[in-house]
């Protein structure tokens, strides 16, 4: 059986990490866990060991082999030229249990300088196969690396996966040089696997991820933004989603079904705050329903997920704008004259109908510019 090393249990976790990278790099597998179940790898630039991987694929009969990836922007110089649901696609599923396939496979950027064997065995997946996992073990590898991994592993002869260390250690005997057991895996079933072919995408394989969850992560995001998250912004997320609901002839809950997410956060927001009473009243005469609105701020994480953001005024714009000026082209002012929309907390209620009034009148004209039916 290969040797099973309990990093956890290790005097010095980063001498199991360093001699992990140093028997990749002479051609060996290795067990390594990840967030779904554990799997075997080889460095993407040894023939010797990418071999070793295929024959012990074959044994196997495991599923897709997939390069890992240290982070999201390196699957740019794998997939040049890649469609923006693609782009959308890295940004949201990764690191996380998704393998991506783009297709065809690119014959462009690095994915040209992979050795035959590699390339050969990715081709298996149907085009270029990419994952980033959120496992700390796997972070550190690829970081001390000088390429990619290639995983194999994540489903065998009809089995959901290896979900312990020692389960893949005795499915494989000695063709592993070590297997790193650093305790269950989190999800213990393998990814999800989607193929991404230009602005279309297909679920092959669900698994952590699925097909409803695929619909949201490939949606269209509309965010709107204020600075508490407790009156503008809100009011704008429940008025566009009845809307675009409306629009659809769906309900709101089906939004997503149809490729639309709508939420709203605030610039200097807490968490868990409620919406205004104002607020809440106002929209309820509009038949939308804020009480089970929760605050929320405008971490760099949701701003990077969002496709469109919508700012109540120039300020909250130029603010995000300061901080992530690649987001320019998806943040502008709700008002389409480029106006701000004032805040009217501790005003009466007769400035909370203006609002109201004033953010409806803007995203009827978003609506009109949308192009869905």
């Amino acid at each position: 059986m290969s040797n099973v090393v309990e990093i956890q249990r290790a005097d010095d976790p980063r001498d199991v990490i360093h001699e992990a990278v140093q028997l990749l790099a002479e051609g060996e597998l290795i067990g390594f866990p990840t967030d779904t179940v554990y799997v075997a790898a080889a460095l993407a630039l040894s023939t010797r060991g990418v071999e070793r991987l295929v024959a012990l694929q074959h044994a196997l009969e495991v599923g897709v082999a997939y390069l890992a990836l240290k982070g999201a922007p390196e699957a740019f110089d794998y997939v040049p030229g890649m469609s923006a649901l693609g782009n959308k696609l890295v940004r949201r599923c990764w690191p996380g249990p998704v393998v991506l396939v783009f297709s065809p496979a690119s014959d462009r950027g690095l994915a040209a300088s992979l050795p035959e064997p590699t390339r050969r065995l990715l081709a298996e997946a149907g085009g270029m196969a990419l994952r980033v996992p959120a496992h700390d073990v796997i972070t550190a590898v690829l970081r001390l690396s000088p390429a990619p991994l290639v995983f194999a592993g994540e489903a065998a002869r009809g089995r959901v996966g290896f979900k312990t260390a020692h389960e893949l250690a005795d499915a494989v005997g000695e063709r592993l040089a070590m297997v790193i057991d650093a305790g269950p895996c989190r999800y213990g079933q393998p990814s999800a696997i989607v193929r991404v072919t230009g602005e279309r995408w297909d679920l092959v394989q669900e698994g952590v991820v699925t097909h409803r969850t695929l619909s949201r992560l490939a949606g269209n995001v509309y965010l709107f933004v204020c600075t508490g998250n407790t009156c503008r912004s809100p009011m704008a997320e429940g008025l566009f989603r009845k809307m675009l609901a409306e629009r659809l002839k769906c309900s709101e809950e089906d939004l997503v079904d149809h490729g639309f997410v709508v939420a709203s956060a605030g610039l200097a927001a807490a968490v868990g705050s409620p919406p205004s009473p104002e607020s809440v009243r106002i929209l309820q005469d509009r038949g939308v329903d804020l009480q089970g609105h929760s605050s929320q701020p405008a971490t760099p994480r949701l701003l990077n997920q969002a496709d469109h953001i919508f700012t109540m005024t120039k300020q909250h714009r130029d603010a995000i704008l300061r901080e992530f000026p690649e987001m320019a082209s998806r943040v502008d002012v709700l008002a389409r004259d480029g106006s701000d929309v004032s805040d009217p907390i501790g005003s009466g209620i007769e400035e909370y109908t203006k609002c109201a009034e004033e953010i409806e009148r803007h995203l009827y004209q978003i609506l009109s510019e949308l192009s869905v039916s």
